[in-house]
């Protein structure tokens, strides 16, 4: 994803400070365009916008999302300083100011640091320094992208410092513009790709938002949708990736702090807790999550056998037989202090906002739990407690009217204050009523399970625990459980060469030794019918490797850059060779036709081909993030490569090379040695 420069300069040709006439356009397409371009960024001027419209709608949008404004100040052009106040007022960063020879600056700009770059006595840009100032804006850019932002470079934010940027996304336009619509139709496919739980399709979407300003959103995005599906070692990349583009993105920070709880990272997370209470001390988010990290202290303190991260990642959670509830009672009530650390940070929480109901129902859950287990609760404030969490938690569901009554979460919380407190028959109808909104959400639908496991557990109402359990456990045997694969095989390798190649590559003589080689290097790590198989599906090595996936029995999922006739047309038909009995396509159909779910194709998935961007590494792209998706530790790579460069973009070299700044596991079939 480039960054996106807007660059606020005179237009046409303007008289210099002492008179002279000076061409902006020429600066624009001889100076600066070509500096953005040395920095690898794409540039926008309001005046080069074709679409009918009104150019301030455009402008003030660039001047709210861009990357990077530039601002011309060699004259006094009040557009110019009007824009650069709006972009100073809008964004405390990201600003370059550059200028020609002029006899005094601004003084509300005097202390900037400024660009000057060199014009001759006419007015034009001077030859022999142009190359100079092109490479000096360029690394200019660079080192203001590259800023820490954390740094603020508009005086307005740095004189008042409690000043908040504005969110972008409360400071759309009305009125449809090209941002606007890029957006819109970006955030369709990521909802579209989170319903069907899809983070491959997620991880690839957030490196290609319309500009960087969605980049945080975007690797949050992703983040949720790993931590939802339980890679947690994955979704801890995707926030530390966050908070590297923005270090005090809050919800990034919070999900950190969960994500190094769940991988019981324990002491880390403490760390982190401590930090966001310290730093957000009214924020009943930070102080519920506290409650959240501590409740899972204290539950890895007593549990026998605590689900791990790997154990959440292999298998669908089961039941079981209930264990030793007297034993895990007695093991629980030694952990008392821990159980009370846990309650106070939810219990801060619901009194600094009595909206935040979920957080009164988790405290509400483990006082009577702690009251179950024998341990001190103090009774009046059990009982205000219990009078303020079924306010909040009635208050919050007339409030969303029956527009929002299909919120699962809140639905769900319901059910859960019924369960620890009202009789069989409410328990039954409010988990009836929960369960009706869940979507189908396999996930949202377990996060639920668990909480009744605990409870099971240690034998908290037991009668009313099972009964919810039951209605749970029916409505999640009508979904499938998510695919979980033990390990997950990723392919890349050269097509078979075409009958009329001129350097050979992989010629058909090679085929039986490569086939062997890809069988043996499936066999030596034990692939079978648990494991996933991804790769495009050309002739040659991806379907020699499809071929030996299907007689293993293997979960096989293709992904084409094109649709299905281009792509046969174009990997397939081509390396056709009837001399020699090579039906490439007909063994494309009968591999299509074993396979549990179809091809996916790129453009009806992901959209259409971004500016820019190549099909083929687009595709490698998605192979590679689909299969990360998993977990990088289960990540098998196989390549069939000659160890030289490819015919174009998006080969085998470009795979090995992206697999490589994640793994080493990877399996070299060199067919200069076959």
């Amino acid at each position: 994803m480039r960054p996106h420069a807007f660059i606020a300069m005179p237009f046409g040709t303007k008289p210099g400070p002492d008179g002279t006439p000076i061409d902006f356009n020429r600066i624009y397409a001889e100076l600066i365009q070509p500096a953005l371009k040395l920095a690898d960024c794409a540039c926008f001027r309001a005046d080069q916008e074709l679409r009918a419209g009104d150019i301030r709608a455009d402008m003030f949008q660039e001047l709210l999302v861009a990357d990077l404004v530039i601002a011309d100040l060699t004259i006094d052009n009040p557009n110019v300083w009007y824009e650069l106040g709006v972009r100073h007022a809008l964004r405390a960063r990201g600003v370059v100011l550059i200028q020609g020879p002029r006899n005094a600056n601004p003084f509300d700009i005097y202390t900037d640091r400024k660009l000057v770059y060199a014009l001759r006595a006419d007015g034009t840009l001077d030859p022999a320094l142009l190359d100079a100032n092109r490479r000096s804006l360029a690394e200019m850019v660079k080192a203001t992208l590259d800023t820490p932002t954390r740094r603020k470079v508009s005086p307005v934010y740095s004189l008042l410092p409690h000043l908040e940027q504005p969110q972008w996304q409360k400071l759309m336009l009305s009125e449809a513009n090209e941002f606007s619509e890029a957006h819109a139709a970006w955030a369709r496919l990521m909802e579209n790709a989170r319903q069907k739980h899809r983070p491959g399709d997620i991880l690839l979407l957030a490196g290609e938002t319309p500009t960087r300003a969605l980049r945080t959103e975007a690797l949050r995005t992703a983040g949720n949708a790993l931590l939802k599906l339980r890679h947690h070692d994955f979704a801890l990349e995707q926030f530390e990736a966050a908070l590297a583009v923005e270090p005090d993105d809050l919800p990034s920070r919070e999900k950190k702090a969960i994500c190094l709880g769940l991988l019981g990272r324990v002491e880390e997370t403490q760390t982190w807790v401590d930090m966001l209470t310290q730093s957000q001390p009214d924020s009943p988010e930070v102080w519920a999550l506290a409650g959240r990290v501590a409740r899972e202290l204290w539950i890895r303190r007593w549990h026998p056998a605590p689900p791990t991260a790997e154990q959440d990642e292999t298998a669908a959670p089961s039941a079981g037989p209930p264990p030793d509830s007297t034993a895990l009672r007695a093991a629980a009530a030694e952990e008392d202090a821990s159980l009370e650390r846990a309650i106070e940070p939810y219990l801060t929480a619901f009194v600094a906002d009595a909206r935040h109901f979920y957080s009164g129902i988790c405290a509400l859950n483990l006082m009577l739990l702690r009251q179950h287990l024998g341990g001190t609760v103090d009774a009046d404030a059990l009982q205000c407690l219990i009078g303020g969490v079924r306010w909040a938690c009635r208050s919050a569901i007339q409030s969303r009217g029956k527009t929002d009554a299909s919120d699962y979460r809140l639905m769900a919380s319901r059910a859960e204050l019924a369960l620890l407190l009202e009789p069989l028959a409410e328990v039954r109808r409010h988990f009836k009523a929960a369960l009706a909104t869940a979507g189908r959400d396999w996930f949202a639908l377990d996060s639920t399970r668990q909480m009744l496991l605990l409870l099971r557990d240690l034998g908290f109402r037991p009668e009313e625990t099972a009964a919810a359990l039951n209605l749970l456990d029916k409505e999640q045997a009508l979904l499938r459980a998510p695919v979980r694969p033990r390990q997950v095989f990723l392919f890349s390798g050269h097509m078979m060469d075409a009958p009329d190649r001129a350097s050979p590559r992989f010629p058909p003589q090679m085929e039986a030794a490569a086939a062997e080689r890809i069988a043996k290097a499936l066999d030596s790590q034990d692939a079978g019918p648990q494991d996933l198989a991804l790769c495009q599906a050309a002739a040659g090595g991806d379907l020699m490797f499809l071929e030996a996936c299907v007689a293993r029995g293997m979960h096989i999922q293709i992904l084409l850059p094109f649709d299905e006739a281009s792509f046969v047309e174009n990997s397939v038909s081509q390396s056709a060779a009837p001399l020699t009995g090579d039906d490439w396509p007909m063994r494309y159909y009968a591999v299509q036709s074993r396979l549990r779910t179809p091809p996916r194709v790129m453009p009806h998935e992901l959209g259409p081909l971004p500016r820019g961007a190549d099909p083929y590494e687009r595709c490698n792209l998605w192979l590679l993030d689909t299969a990360l998706s998993w977990g990088v530790k289960k990540l098998r790579f196989i390549t069939l490569w000659n160890g030289g460069g490819g015919d174009g973009p998006g080969g085998t070299a470009h795979m090995l090379r992206e697999v490589k700044r994640r793994t080493g596991r990877v399996t070299w079939i060199d067919t200069r040695k076959l």
